[in-house]
């Protein structure tokens, strides 16, 4: 990615994890990417599209921390970056139902990334949907760090190997 889009990306972050999604403008996010709105608009037609380019970036970054680590580990690293993911956590103060659209993915966008993760930790699809649904809790109601590296090392066991059916 170059280095404009990337610092347009980080802007947008910053301005989300600020205003929420909806209270961001084009040119809030302009401004925390320190671009003028040109710039910005040279990138994204809309806010929507950097809304998506945003989630699969941290998407691809996510897949990369997992698949870098053993199962147990990047359960908790994902459960420590969805925890306290500045952005998720705007959501779910400001704009739940923003939150909730976000979460609820169906039919192949659910299977793709279901199937992302069953890559990154190495399992079945039906250990990466399990896994997948407890991050998805952890996203809703992050509780304790402790907690969840407690609970990713007990559903890495689980996950870990695969049902024969």
């Amino acid at each position: 990615m170059n280095p404009t889009r990337r610092s347009l990306l980080d802007g947008a972050a910053r301005a989300f994890a600020e205003h929420g999604v909806r209270r961001s403008t084009m040119q809030s996010i302009a401004a925390a990417a320190g671009v003028a709105k040109a710039t910005l608009y040279n990138h994204f037609r809309t806010k929507d599209d950097v809304a998506r380019a945003l989630l699969a970036v941290e998407l691809d970054r996510l897949s990369d921390l997992a698949g870098a680590r053993p199962p147990g580990e990047a359960l908790a690293a994902l459960s420590d970056e969805l925890g306290g993911h500045p952005v998720l956590r705007r959501l779910a103060e400001v704009e739940p139902d923003v939150l909730v659209r976000l979460l609820a993915v169906e039919g192949d966008r659910w299977a793709g990334l279901r199937d992302r993760l069953a890559a990154a930790l190495r399992t079945d699809a039906d250990g990466a949907d399990l896994a997948a649904r407890w991050l998805v809790g952890v996203v809703v109601q992050p509780g304790r760090s402790i907690d969840r590296h407690r609970q990713a090392a007990r559903l890495a066991a689980v996950v870990g190997v695969p049902v024969d059916r």
